[in-house]
């Protein structure tokens, strides 16, 4: 008698591992930058592709090496500042014809308004302190590298202070309760227990309040909220 072949379900294929996010690191303090290469070293998914030690050498080395962001500090001593220096890396790229970068992070001490104005008028795509947790700089670096914003809360609630000025977003009940919960910590999970609904709509709503204020993180959301009184 002759036996039946045992069927086999088809192999799933192994996605391909995606290509490690490139970097170019610019901060006038070789120590500084020592200690930003060895930190990125644990990130998974990012790689250091060069260092410059000035905003003339960083501009040079964007062009050369097309990286996919530049961690870019603003005081870089004498010669070219991190302004400038985002202004000429952002415009060559520009003047390629690209949109995948390098697009410019910049990774500073400083939060004044005008330093924040200057930097985003760069043409910068993202403003974060380095006192900022190393698992918020490589969030930022990743939504860097797709062209989202990526701004320490503190400066995204001053940011979109000054632009929304008086206009305050209008958000609906249930996006306010939402928001409530994600002030107090709360996780996804935890916001739909408490408001008795799935966390996809949860993560729906999340979504449109992310939209309306501007931001693209939990703690953005909860800095602008805070700056435009918006918790209930």
């Amino acid at each position: 008698m002759n036996t039946p072949p045992e069927s086999t379900a088809p192999e799933t294929p192994t996605p391909e591992p995606s290509a490690p996010v490139r970097v170019l690191l610019c901060d006038d303090h070789a120590v500084v930058r020592a200690g930003l290469r060895a930190l990125l070293a644990s990130a998974p998914g990012v790689e250091v592709v060069g260092e410059a030690g000035d905003g003339a050498e960083a501009v040079a080395l964007a062009a050369r090496l097309r990286p996919a962001v530049v961690l870019m500090d603003l005081q870089l001593g004498a010669g070219m500042d991190g302004i400038e220096a985002t202004r000429r890396i952002v415009a060559d790229a520009a003047g390629r014809g690209g949109s995948t970068g390098p697009y410019v992070l910049v990774l500073t001490t400083y939060d004044t308004d005008a330093d924040i104005t200057r930097a985003i008028e760069a043409g910068a795509t993202g403003y974060l302190l380095k006192a900022e947790r190393p698992e918020e700089l490589f969030s930022a670096i990743q939504a860097a590298a797709e062209g989202r914003t990526a701004l320490s809360p503190p400066v995204a609630g001053r940011v979109m202070a000054r632009m929304r000025g008086a206009v305050r977003p209008s958000l609906t009940e249930r996006e306010r309760d939402i928001l409530g919960q994600l002030a107090r910590g709360l996780g996804n999970r935890e916001i739909a227990r408490a408001l008795f609904i799935s966390e996809a709509t949860v993560k729906t709503h999340l979504g449109r309040i992310y939209d309306k204020l501007g931001v693209d993180t939990r703690s953005g959301a909860v800095a602008v909220a805070k700056e435009q009184r918006l918790l209930p």
